[in-house]
């Protein structure tokens, strides 16, 4: 998948296709690919998985947009309004036991405004929230559900 996905992406960035171009994408592909499981550790095992989950993947954008959207109108209204941030620290488990999950969680935290993931360790999360109610149920939030739908 990996392989077919570098040189679909070589001929877009070309704009054009011949034989040249086909031919230097297909051995660049090659170049690419093994670089990617000599370094990388990138296995078929994971091409697969990352097949399963590009539907997970494809929600998990406009989602995320979705949610930064939300959060950037809740602290502009806070920013507006004479009432003031009153922070908080949250703690909490993800019960999610792989890495990517985890760091996929911790991210989408920080991207959201209003929220910083300030440590990840395993499933155990600290995030600052400007307000309260930022943090209520991020253990349960929408990005987790999502997740937990990955295989």
């Amino acid at each position: 998948m990996m392989y077919l996905g570098i040189i679909i992406l070589w001929i877009i960035l070309n704009g054009r296709l011949d034989g040249e171009i086909l031919i230097f994408g297909i051995l660049l592909s090659v170049v690419v690919s093994l670089f990617a499981q000599k370094v990388i550790g990138y296995t078929a095992e994971k091409d697969e998985r990352i097949r399963k989950n590009l539907g997970v993947f494809l929600l998990y954008i406009p989602l995320l947009l979705w949610e930064i959207l939300k959060a950037s109108l809740s602290v502009a209204a806070l920013s507006l309004s004479k009432r003031k941030p009153d922070p908080v620290i949250v703690e909490f488990h993800s019960g999610f036991e792989s890495d990517l999950e985890n760091v996929l969680l911790a991210n989408s935290i920080t991207l959201t405004p209003g929220t910083i993931t300030l440590f990840q360790e395993g499933d155990h999360f600290v995030v600052h929230c400007l307000r309260k109610e930022y943090g209520e149920g991020l253990e349960d939030s929408s990005f987790v559900k999502l997740i937990r739908r990955m295989k």
